[in-house]
């Protein structure tokens, strides 16, 4: 399965092996809910600590990509890692809910970090015609360590919810560890140097100044709101048709074997395509699937939404992380992945809140057949900015 991704260099397979090591401990997260039950929290308490974790995903990522460009790459993972893996203890031992609170919007926050910093090293190393096969690579990793972290988390939860929050810190200071030992610090070229771009400006002034980044990252933000509905409001669904949480566990894990099995292959044989034509055609699937939990009605129904949505989670992996790379001028590429991190914050936010809402208070179906229209209308947007893209990419390269 690891010849798909053959030729990448070092940097690239420390970052997965990293990663990899990371999303074994992500275990804190998922059983928050479960955790804050268990000090006494109440259920609008928890929408609060919640609240407070979401909110740190639209300022880790920000923050991280700034970073990146200022102080170098590994100084804004480390700063993460270390940071995060503090703000899981500080949650530990938290007394009330606002210090909870403010503990969860740390872990999220110090977290969202290493994203775009890991990102722009991976596009400091890799051409352009591997940026893809990088990225996918990295979500590889995720999607590994995500589903062994899951069933490790209901083991040691079992056994006490510390062992969780030892767990998570322990593998954020092991990566940690292999960003100081194993990673080496990019030459970053100055602004208005040749193949940088423009002036960069200040903050994020550069990626606002990019109308062609902000219409695909408008296009990227409304597929993952659509993509994100499958983490949130897909478990409403399951319970309200009667069913048992086990079931839900059972899609989780159809999603994650799926992943695992066939991205690699899809990988392989998609990556020479072009790929926002790609990430077009996987969108449709992600949209589709996801109207589909509309119209499931049992466990059979529900697993062919399942499938459906991760086939099209295949074919887009590691495409618009690459094309956001892509477009960045090498001086930027920090603060534009933190942009696109941020998006990605925002999706799964909107997707708690708005998402919740419209299916609370409009009805599931108003929610599902919204979002199927909102990705089919994305993904031929995002068809019609390919031809832009493509120009403007090869522009850089040449630059």
């Amino acid at each position: 399965m690891l010849s798909s991704f053959r030729g990448l260099p070092r940097t690239v397979w420390t970052v997965f092996a990293g990663t990899v090591i990371n999303r074994l401990g992500y275990m804190v997260t998922p059983f928050l809910v479960f955790f804050l039950s268990s000090r006494g929290v109440t259920g609008s308490e928890t929408a609060y600590v919640l609240g407070a974790l979401g909110a740190g995903n639209l300022i880790g990522p920000a923050v991280g990509g700034l970073l990146a460009d200022r102080v170098g790459r590994r100084p804004a993972m480390l700063t993460g890692l270390l940071g995060s893996a503090v703000a899981q203890g500080a949650l530990f031992v938290a007394p009330g809910v606002p210090t909870m609170a403010a503990a969860a919007l740390l872990i999220s926050a110090a977290g969202g970090m290493v994203g775009p910093a890991s990102f722009a090293l991976m596009a400091d190393t890799v051409e352009a015609e591997g940026r893809q096969r990088a990225y996918a690579l990295l979500g590889w990793g995720v999607n590994i360590g995500t589903a062994v972290a899951g069933v490790l988390g209901g083991l040691l939860a079992a056994r006490g919810y510390w062992l969780l929050f030892a767990v998570d810190a322990t593998t954020m200071v092991v990566y940690a560890v292999v960003v100081a030992t194993r990673l080496r610090e990019p030459a970053r070229p100055a602004a208005g140097a040749r193949g940088s771009g423009s002036s960069g400006g200040v903050g994020y002034a550069v990626v606002l100044r990019d109308r062609l980044l902000l219409g695909l990252l408008g296009v990227f933000g409304v597929q993952l709101f659509v993509y994100s509905l499958t983490e949130v409001a897909l478990p409403m669904a399951v319970h309200d048709s009667g069913l048992s949480p086990a079931v839900y566990g059972a899609m989780a894990a159809v999603n994650a074997v799926l992943v695992v099995l066939l991205q690699p292959y899809a990988t392989a044989r998609l990556a020479h395509l072009p790929q926002l034509r790609v990430q077009c055609a996987g969108s449709v699937l992600i949209a589709v699937g996801v109207a589909l939990t509309g119209v499931a009605d049992g466990i059979a129904g529900y697993a062919l939404s399942v499938v459906v949505w991760s086939l099209g989670e295949v074919v887009v992996a590691g495409i618009a992380a690459a094309a956001v790379a892509n477009l960045a001028p090498a001086h930027a590429r920090g603060r534009y992945q933190g942009a696109f991190g941020w998006v990605w914050g925002t999706a799964r936010f909107a997707a708690l809140t708005l998402g919740v809402t419209v299916y609370t208070g409009l009805g599931a179906a108003v929610l599902w057949w919204t979002a199927l229209a909102a990705g089919l209308f994305c993904s031929a947007a995002t068809l019609a900015l390919a031809g832009r893209v493509a120009r403007r990419t090869e522009h850089e390269l040449a630059a």
